[in-house]
């Protein structure tokens, strides 16, 4: 049953995919185009191919001969959201498994990350190989969803973070600079959009990367012109790895406020941050607050046995009696005023939210959940939609997507509502527009909390 579905999902994907020639004009919307700039009410967006060709004021631009044009008055244009830290092939049936990674299941997480409007998505470590195939064949136009950038496997260290069941083929775990440097030049072979390092003891329940290992896979990533993340809570473990060249804190720094010679430190080197609230309130929230069990944008989003787990009494009192409980609590608070801080000093901020690396964090839901997370933290919407489309394109370094202007790609999404007066409408999917393909939305309806 769940192959057919697959089947039927890629058959009607693939249709849109291959229907990439025509020119089309949305006229009337309002349209927030990520670079800044107040919205454009009235607006026009022009589209060939996979490309945006114009943007203008309705009854100011000269249409296309041909082109179908598609009335969205009422409606509001934005770009794609881009997630700088996700992941694919980790979690299966509900759960994370070491066989998790194969072609129908990354696929299958790709076109669902699309369809609630994800438009991009960087698959933050824990790649088997087969990643960098379905990257490639779909770079060549193969394979339709969410355009997949990667990390490759990634480096821990041996008995440490990543605490998920995978593959021998899934992590480095280097026990010396040395072999981290060979296994850096083992995944620059394969050409990966970034680097992933995990450096930190998940509360004290596993060592640390140590700083000779971190320091010489940053520098030899570098040689081979590859960017590197860092997954990071300490504030003194996030000021060695900037002063090291990491160029990505991958998420928040939530031990204690950061202070201002971190903030130097980022503002110096250009270190992006991207503060995945959703890693921490993922660990608590269904447990707590059974309303999100019921809300169909998310129910569209997992399988019926996950919401029964989270609506059993046995998941309720392990999440309540779990000692960790409070202090994630705490370290969401902290991570949440860091936002704010950072924000403020003009740090440089993309998004993230770690979906798809364990079975409470939802590719697609999650996404929106953490633009919410995001805007409670003291961000203006504009500020939040900044970072979840040019603040990702730029940390990715990719100058094609990103905001809607002439000559960038064509991914954007059509709301019902106005996102800046409620980030929540980010969730009114009408439609998702991807290399100018147009794609149905899984899910539309607005949240209740």
């Amino acid at each position: 049953m769940k192959n057919a579905l697959f089947a039927v999902m890629c058959a009607a994907a693939g249709t849109a995919f291959a229907q990439n020639d025509q020119v089309v004009v949305l006229e009337g919307a309002r349209l927030i185009d990520g670079t800044g700039n107040a919205p454009r009410e009235n607006s026009v967006v022009i589209v060939r191919g996979d490309r945006i060709t114009d943007v203008g004021t309705k009854g100011k631009l000269t249409y296309p001969k041909g082109a179908r044009v598609v009335d969205v008055r009422g409606r509001t244009i934005m770009p794609g959201i881009i997630n700088a830290h996700g992941h694919v092939g980790l979690v299966a049936e509900g759960k994370n498994r070491a066989d998790a990674y194969t072609r129908e299941n990354v696929q299958a997480q790709l076109l669902q990350y699309e369809q609630y409007g994800v438009t991009s998505v960087l698959a933050l470590g824990l790649n088997r190989d087969l990643g960098f195939d379905i990257r490639d064949e779909q770079r060549r136009g193969g394979i339709p969803g969410a355009s997949l950038f990667l990390a490759g496997r990634g480096i821990g260290v041996p008995d440490a973070a990543p605490p998920v069941p995978v593959a021998p083929d899934q992590v480095y775990r280097p026990q010396t600079p040395e072999e981290a440097v060979a296994e850096v030049r083992e995944t620059a072979k394969h050409h990966p959009d970034m680097l992933k390092l995990w450096v930190d003891d998940v509360y004290g329940k596993f060592p640390k990367m140590p700083p000779a290992i971190y320091q010489a896979a940053i520098a030899e990533a570098h040689r081979n012109k590859i960017r590197v993340a860092a997954h990071v809570f300490y504030l003194a473990d996030a000021k060695a790895l900037i002063s090291s060249g990491v160029d990505a804190l991958a998420h928040s720094i939530r031990d204690q406020a950061v202070d201002d010679e971190l903030i130097k430190l980022m503002k110096s080197k250009g270190t992006f941050y991207v503060s995945t609230f959703t890693v921490d309130e993922s660990a608590f929230v269904f447990a707590e607050d059974p309303s999100l069990s019921q809300d169909p944008f998310l129910v569209q989003a997992v399988g019926p046995e996950l919401v029964q787990q989270w609506q059993s009494a046995e998941y309720k009192n392990k999440v309540a009696n779990d000692p960790n409980t409070p202090k994630i609590k705490a370290a969401l608070a902290t991570g949440m005023k860091n936002l704010k801080a950072l924000q403020d000093a003009g740090v440089r901020i993309a998004f993230g939210t770690d979906s798809g690396a364990q079975p409470v964090r939802i590719p697609g839901f999650g996404e929106h959940r953490e633009l919410e997370l995001m805007v409670r933290a003291g961000l203006t919407p504009t500020q939040a939609l900044a970072a979840a489309s040019r603040g990702s394109a730029a940390m990715l370094g990719v100058s094609d997507r990103g905001t809607l202007e002439k000559g960038k790609r064509a991914d954007f999404l059509v709301l019902a509502a106005n996102p800046l007066e409620d980030i929540r409408n980010t969730r009114q999917l009408v439609s998702i527009w991807h290399g100018g393909r147009e794609v149905q939305p899984r899910a539309r309806t607005v949240a209740t909390k």
